[in-house]
C-alpha cells in the first residue's frame, strides 16, 4: 500500500503544479489587452511557469514543485497603430502585450489535460487501495 500512497502524492503534487499553471494562463488571458497608460510605458508582459523536481523527505518520493515565474522576454511586444491612444508613440504606435490568446488556450488546455491525468492517477490508487481492504475483510 506505500506505493499507492506514493502515487497518490507524486499525483497530488502534480496537480497543485498544474493548478498553478492555469492561474498564470488566466492572468495572460485576462491582461492580453491590457495596454500602458502612458508613451513609453511597457504593458504587460505574459508570464511563464517553470517546474522542478525535488525529493519530498517524508515520503521519500520525487514531486514536482512550481520552480519559477517570470516575465517572457523572449516573445517581443506587439505593435498596433492607433494614433488616438493615449500611450502612442511619436509616429502613433501602441506597445501591446506579448500575449497570443490562441497559444494561452492550448496551454490552458494542455494543464486541464495533465490535471485531469493526476486526478485519475488518484482515482485509481483509491481504488486500488478499497479493492485491497475488501479482500482484507474477506479473510
Amino acid at each position: 500500500m506505500g506505493d499507492l500512497f506514493a502515487a497518490m502524492t507524486v499525483s497530488s503534487s502534480g496537480m497543485r503544479a498544474q493548478s498553478e499553471r492555469v492561474r498564470v494562463i488566466s492572468e495572460n488571458v485576462a491582461n492580453a489587452d491590457t495596454t500602458p497608460q502612458k508613451p513609453g510605458e511597457q504593458p504587460y508582459q505574459r508570464q511563464v511557469i517553470t517546474f522542478k523536481n525535488v525529493l519530498d523527505r517524508e515520503s521519500g518520493n520525487k514531486i514536482v514543485k512550481v520552480d519559477d515565474i517570470e516575465k517572457d522576454t523572449k516573445k517581443p511586444f506587439i505593435l498596433k497603430y492607433d494614433p488616438g491612444h493615449p500611450a502612442a508613440d511619436e509616429a502613433g504606435y501602441v506597445k501591446m502585450p506579448n500575449v497570443n490568446s490562441m497559444i494561452e488556450m492550448m496551454d490552458m488546455r494542455e494543464a486541464q489535460r495533465s490535471y485531469e491525468a493526476n486526478l485519475s492517477m488518484i482515482e485509481q490508487s483509491r481504488n486500488m487501495m478499497m479493492q485491497t481492504i475488501n479482500l482484507l475483510r474477506a479473510r
